[in-house]
């Protein structure tokens, strides 16, 4: 008799059936894009409902469902609090929007802000964290999908990466920004009502006063609220989070993409609607220890939990969910990331007079490309996805300061944001390397921060915000 809680034949016919569906959607949704706008930025007319539900499928990722649970499996009460902080990220970036739209209402991408506003030299930095950044992300989200379908059914782990990381590269490839953003609405509801269920049926059959006592009983550090490296968690996955959004081409597309006067309400709804998820995800490996589970990986506690309690109908409510929240983030990870390779690398550097016919064309070949290198990447599956994730905070934390300061105060120069940046981002890999993860994006911060307002002190600029309209963003 098996010991997956889901047939191997079930979970093939769910991933081929979600597959197929995705795909017809962004086929038909694609027939709408006709030019380089409308693929990157979905005609920049995206109304609330669309808007705050891509915004909130998107940061409920794979490392939501997944990555919560390990880490309150790893770290307790803190794991999944401190994980909910990442709506802060959210939340802060609602009225950083509304500046991103002012400022630059026909750009494409965050490059195209950090070019602008602090030169050549900083915006090459910023390209090198933000695609070390990306493919971070990408390859987590790749691997998670293979973990899952693996930890459920037992099915290889190649196998399962390789179908969803193919659909995401598919309906992205056809539909553009539109198709993704049309996607992240259902698979939102898909999200919300999926882990709520799941939640809820464990409670219902094991109850919170077995739980609370298996854990008192033999981790009791788990419930620690002194925990020391719990504590650090909290405060660096702040800066961690807030790195991540504030910098990335994900989130700035989006300003790009929605309608005059939407993207602060969208970012401020999804921020609170996205806030108790991970707390609701990472409860369920706190009931590991009432049901005496080994755990053979601790990314792996989430499925392994469900599937035990709840058999093979709490099993396939978690793949769809995860497959939802892997879907709405790799699609925006894929169209973002092949946006900034063709618009500040293949049009910034490469061919400088490209056209936007040309771009469009060179996009979907982009796509492509990011899809089969991110394949490749995954796998080896050489570490744990909040290893991997959490490695990447290093980069993001760097670049807070030099977006929030630059969008606001002209007195911040592009050195001042260029050493920011590199400053932060080795400080934060010594850290990482040599403390642990859950400080990387800390100290990184931190000294970003420093470094930022040291020039500002001995060596300030002063740049015209009028100038982003002069300047050519294409």
């Amino acid at each position: 008799m098996s010991s997956y809680s889901l047939s191997s034949n079930i979970a093939l016919l769910i991933l081929i059936l979600f597959s197929f569906v995705w795909i017809g959607f962004g086929i038909y949704l694609g027939k709408k894009n006709k030019t380089l706008n409308d693929t990157m930025v979905a005609g920049r007319n995206v109304g609330l409902a669309l808007a705050v539900a891509t915004a909130m499928a998107t940061w409920v990722t794979s490392n939501t469902t997944m990555t919560a649970p390990q880490l309150t499996f790893q770290l307790g009460v803190w794991g999944m609090l401190g994980y909910s902080l990442g709506a802060i990220g959210l939340i802060l970036f609602a009225p950083l929007s509304t500046r991103i739209k002012k400022l630059l209402p026909n750009a494409f991408t965050s490059g195209d802000f950090i070019r602008i506003r602090y030169g050549n030299f900083a915006w090459r930095i910023f390209l090198l964290i933000s695609f070390c950044y990306a493919f971070g992300w990408l390859i987590s989200l790749g691997m998670a999908g293979g973990i899952l379908v693996n930890a459920l059914s037992g099915l290889p782990y190649e196998t399962g990466m390789t179908i969803i990381l193919a659909t995401c590269v598919i309906y992205t490839l056809f539909g553009g920004l539109r198709a993704v953003i049309a996607t992240d609405f259902f698979q939102t509801i898909i999200i919300v009502v999926g882990v709520s269920t799941i939640a809820i049926l464990i409670i219902n059959s094991i109850g919170i006063k077995p739980i609370y006592t298996s854990v008192k009983e033999e981790h009791p550090m788990l419930l620690n609220l002194l925990f020391p490296a719990a504590i650090m968690f909290l405060f660096n996955n702040l800066f961690f989070g807030v790195g991540e959004i504030f910098h990335s081409n994900v989130w700035w597309s989006r300003a790009f993409a929605f309608s005059e006067g939407i993207g602060s309400k969208a970012y401020l709804i999804a921020g609170l609607f996205w806030m108790p998820v991970p707390i609701v995800a990472g409860f369920i490996a706190l009931s590991a220890p009432a049901l005496n589970l080994i755990v053979p990986s601790a990314d792996m506690v989430g499925p392994i939990v469900v599937g035990n309690v709840l058999g093979q109908v709490g099993s396939i409510i978690f793949f769809i969910v995860v497959f939802s929240a892997l879907a709405s983030s790799l699609d925006s990870l894929l169209a973002a990331t092949s946006d900034l390779i063709t618009q500040d690398i293949y049009r910034g550097h490469i061919n400088k007079h490209a056209s936007d016919d040309r771009c469009y064309k060179m996009n979907r070949y982009i796509i492509i490309m990011l899809g089969l290198l991110t394949w490749l990447l995954c796998l080896p599956r050489i570490t744990t996805l909040a290893s991997l994730l959490y490695f990447t905070g290093a980069f993001v934390a760097s670049t807070i300061w030099p977006i929030v300061f630059g969008l606001y105060f002209r007195w911040v120069s592009g050195s001042a944001a260029a050493v920011a940046m590199i400053a932060g981002t080795v400080t934060g890999l010594i850290a990482y390397f040599q403390i642990g993860f859950y400080v990387a994006s800390l100290v990184s911060a931190a000294v970003s921060l420093f470094i930022v307002l040291l020039f500002g002190k001995f060596s300030p600029d002063n740049f015209s915000f009028p100038d982003f309209d002069e300047r050519k963003t294409t």
